[in-house]
Order: structure tokens, then sequence, then C-alpha cells
């Protein structure tokens, strides 16, 4: 296995892994730590089938299954479909506008996710070049960089997360097929309290926990004063030295550290070019320093 940096304040590309095989235990305790190094982790040309794509996302934690329950592979709950596509009849093959938007997936649960991992298909392709790049932005490097009596304001509070927000946001955009969430998906997934600044389970450092996609207000604060520091915050997170950019090939399984970055999917493709993708999201229910030690 060869780890080959990007550069820049993310990303890393793996080389020299199959991900059809079992990873070994030394291997795991690699990729764990590179992927709290380096964030993001490309593993490009992989031919892996639904089975093994699962059981590679499983390796590193339990495997969620969304709330929404609305694609996934047959078979496979846990593994969703991400894509523009239709069939014949015309008929969606899989949710077409996911995670457009900066946000942290599953920062509105009580139990936090671990990472993102998705294993690209078809790419949509123009004039030679690929379209529909994901974007990160680095939360370690975020917290680092705000001012000392901020950080010192920051610890100890937690913020009220409500995946009603972002959903509302994508429901209400042009050409959304989403409807309303139910008051049975409500129940299941109530707004919950998240730590602002919380200690990143695999690198043991600090991160800022808080996201314009979820994040509602600071818990415990008066509103307007909770508004303009997380107005702040996200703008904080717009520092072009946070960015990096992931430009998709076919093949290419990407998984990354869903506590210590934020992402957005940018959706600059058309309907004429096909996009599908599967994805796992990992929850985090080891004890990653353990593994990574």
């Amino acid at each position: 296995m060869q780890i080959v940096p990007s550069g820049q304040t993310l990303g890393a590309r793996i080389e020299g892994l199959d991900l059809a095989t079992p990873l070994s235990d030394p291997d795991f305790r690699t990729l764990l730590r590179a992927l709290g190094q380096f964030g993001v982790l490309c593993f490009p040309k992989q031919t892996i089938d639904v089975p093994h794509f699962a059981a590679f996302g499983r390796r590193f934690g339990d495997l969620e299954i969304n709330v929404a329950n609305l694609f996934h592979e047959p078979g496979f709950p846990e593994v969703m479909i991400l894509s523009n596509m239709q069939d014949a009849a015309g008929k969606p093959l899989g949710l077409n506008d996911a995670g457009q938007g900066w946000h942290t997936d599953m920062s509105y649960s009580k139990d936090i996710a671990l990472a993102n991992i998705l294993h690209a298909q078809r790419v949509p392709i123009r004039h030679g070049q690929s379209v529909g790049e994901t974007q990160f932005r680095n939360m370690h490097a975020a917290y680092d960089a705000l001012p000392d009596s901020l950080k010192d304001r920051l610890e100890g509070r937690t913020a009220t997360h409500d995946f009603e927000k972002f959903w509302e946001v994508m429901r209400l955009r042009p050409g959304s097929g989403r409807k309303p969430l139910t008051e049975e998906q409500k129940r299941r997934k109530p707004p919950v309290s998240q730590p602002i600044v919380r200690t990143h389970p695999i690198t043991g450092r600090k991160i800022l926990y808080a996201n314009p996609g979820y994040t509602m207000w600071i818990d415990g604060m008066d509103r307007h004063e909770s508004d303009l520091i997380l107005d702040y915050l996200f703008r904080h997170q717009e520092r072009a030295d946070f960015l990096y950019a992931h430009h998709w090939q076919e093949g290419d399984v990407l998984i990354w550290d869903n506590i210590g970055t934020v992402h957005n999917a940018v959706a600059d493709y058309l309907p004429d070019e096909p996009r599908y993708m599967r994805r796992v999201q990992v929850m985090a229910t080891l004890d990653y320093a353990k593994l990574a030690a």
C-alpha cells in the first residue's frame, strides 16, 4: 500500500489495495490513521460488488440505514444509491440531490457518524473532464485558526442540530422530489445537542463541530448572540485554505472523515450527464483511538 498525499489541507490517494479483498489488521490500522491525518482518502480504479463494498464499510463501524429510506441496493438497505438516472419507465434510480449544501452527516443524531464512503459507478463527463465534484473543509484547521478568546467562549458549549433543517432546504429547491418528513421520520430523528468543540476520536485533537446544514442555535445563549456567533463560525469555515475538492473518476472509492470535515456535493451536471454512486455511512461505534494506536 502506498499513501500519496494531495499536498493540500486534506486528501490522499491510496494505491496498491484491492478493496474486494478483506483488509488485514495492519492495513486497517494504517488506513484509520491516514483517515485522521488526511481526512479524505481516495482508492482509484476499484471494481467491487455491493456485498464487498458493504463489508469494507463495516470494517470501520456499524452501517447506518438512512432515516428517509428512499433508495438502496436490493437486499442491502445500508447501501444507498445517489443518482440522477432513471429506469426505462422514468422512475428515479437514486436520490438525485444528496449532499448539496455544506453539512456534516449525522450531526443531527445522538449517535454520530465516523465516515462516509462512496463508490463511483458513473461519473458525469463534459468536454473530457469530470463534473460534480465533492468539496470538503478541514475542521481541525478551522478550530486551530479560531481566536483564543472565541475558543474559550465555545469550550463546553453545545448547539442544537436538526435533521429537518437541511431536509426542508433541499425539499424547497426547484425540481426537488423530496416530500415533507412524516411524523414518524421526525420522531426517529428529533433535534439533538452536540458539543461545538469536540475531541476527534482518531487524532485526539480538537475540532469545530458546527455546520450550516444542521446546526440551529447555541444552547442556553441569547438567540441574537447565538446567531452572530454561528454566522461567524460558518463564514470562518469558508476560508480558501480550509477547502479541498475531489474530482471524481469512475471506479473511485472515497472515504472521508465525517467528524473532522464538512462537505458539499456540487451539482453542476445536467440530467443527460449520468451520475451513479453507491454510498454507505459508517457510525462511530468503535474505539478508534485504541484501534489506531
